[in-house]
Order: C-alpha cells, then structure tokens, then sequence
C-alpha cells in the first residue's frame, strides 16, 4: 500500500489514535481530511495542522453521515481512502443500567453501522480513483471480549466479520479492504485510567502503517498476536486473562 499522495477520510481523526494517524499521514504528504463529534478538538486540530481539512458530524445520525459523504463528494472528489476509526464504548453493567438500551443503539450505530454506511456510500468514489483502499479499525477483543465492555466487543466482532466477507466480496474489484485490530493504546478513550498493557499511539500507528506498507490484510498491532494466539488454544483462559486487567 502506498501512504504518499492520497486523499485520505479518517474518521474520528481529531483524537487518540485518529489524531495520530492524522498527524503521520498529513506529515507523508497525504491530503488529510478527518471529522469528529467536538468542534472544539477540530478545531484544535486545524490550529496544529492548518492543511487539515476538518467536518464536524456525529455518525450515529443517518443524516450527518450522509452529509460526510456530501462534504467529501463535492470539494475532495480525488479521495481514495477511507479509514473507519471513530468509535464510542460505554463502560457499564448491562442489568444494573437503566440506559443500556439508548447506549447500545448509540454504540451500534457508531461502531458497525456507520463503516457500513460509509462503504456503501464511498466505494464509488473511492473506485473512481487509484490506490482505492478501506481501512476498518477494530480491537484484539473480537477474540477474547471484555466484560466491561457489554457492547463494543459485539460491535467489534461485528465489523470483524463484515470486513473479511467484504474482502472476499470485492477481491476481483480495483479497492483494497484491510482490518488493523488494536490492542490497549494509553489514549483519552481510557478516561485517564488505560491498562498496564497500553502501548502509545504513536508506538501502535508506526506497527499499523509499516504492516500496511507490507500490505498484510489483517493487521494485528502489539500484543493482540498474543491474544489470538491463546484464544486459539484456551479460549476460556483467553477471556479470563483479558478480565483481570
């Protein structure tokens, strides 16, 4: 995969690992363009990056993803890369919430929905264009799921399975589909309290785009290659280890 010259969508790309991955592909020469739910982060964004193209949108709403895809059909047509990395969780108990049906529909909506939108809605664009490429970002969850997180691990695994069946789907068509599964990454995504295993985003976005470069598929970045690993071996155990983080 070439990572120079593109035109690049990053969902969610105004922070954690999207602001990142905004700031190496912005500084390879790409043309960047990213949208996020906090105006004030975009706008933060746009202060450090003024080449940066920004658009506020909540992609739970049916109605802002499509005008996403509006913004970027009508002023950056040359787009040839999506990255589906926006994603929201909820840490909580699913008796005890008394919101968890709201929270789930949001976190649906957000995680596995919206990709699916987005690549219905962009892949004739993208195909218009060369290096045409789609990017999901998921976790190393989709193997052993944590009970904190009810319904992100589900959305996950979701899109896990909705990108190898996209790749198979589209192997005789000019767009490449890859899937990054990351592990714990020390982000605001943690709230202040990440786990012992994170590793820095900078440390995770290096491991994603020398792998994409390679052009591997699926992508495991730090120590999900252990996790996959184990859940092959010991699912049971696989789950328990993931728990006592």
């Amino acid at each position: 995969m070439k990572l120079k010259n593109n035109t690049i969508l990053i969902t969610g790309g105004s922070s954690g690992i999207g602001l990142e991955l905004t700031r190496r592909l912005h500084e390879n020469g790409n043309t960047v363009l990213i949208c996020g739910r906090s105006v004030e982060k975009l706008e933060l964004v746009k202060k450090e990056m003024p080449a940066v193209q920004v658009y506020p949108c909540d992609l739970s709403d049916p109605i802002q993803r499509q005008g996403l895809y509006n913004w970027v059909a009508n002023n950056h047509s040359s787009c040839n890369i999506l990255i589906n990395n926006a994603a929201t969780v909820h840490k909580t108990n699913f008796l005890a919430d008394g919101e968890m049906i709201e929270k789930t529909e949001t976190e649906v909506q957000t995680n596995f929905i919206a990709p699916i939108v987005l690549i219905k809605l962009f892949l004739p664009l993208l195909m218009k264009n060369r290096n045409a490429t789609i990017i999901n970002i998921t976790t190393g969850l989709i193997y052993a799921p944590r009970a904190i997180y009810p319904i992100y691990n589900a959305t996950k695994s979701a899109l896990h399975a909705f990108t190898r069946v996209l790749r198979h789907q589209l192997r005789a068509e000019p767009v490449k589909v890859f899937e990054v599964m990351m592990s714990a990454v020390d982000t605001p995504w943690h709230q202040g309290d990440p786990p012992k295993m994170a590793i820095s985003p900078q440390k995770a976005v290096d491991e994603m785009l020398r792998k994409l470069e390679k052009g591997k598929e699926e992508i495991k970045i730090g120590g999900v290659k252990i996790l996959y690993m184990l859940s092959r071996i010991a699912p049971s155990f696989a789950f328990k280890k993931i728990n006592q983080l």
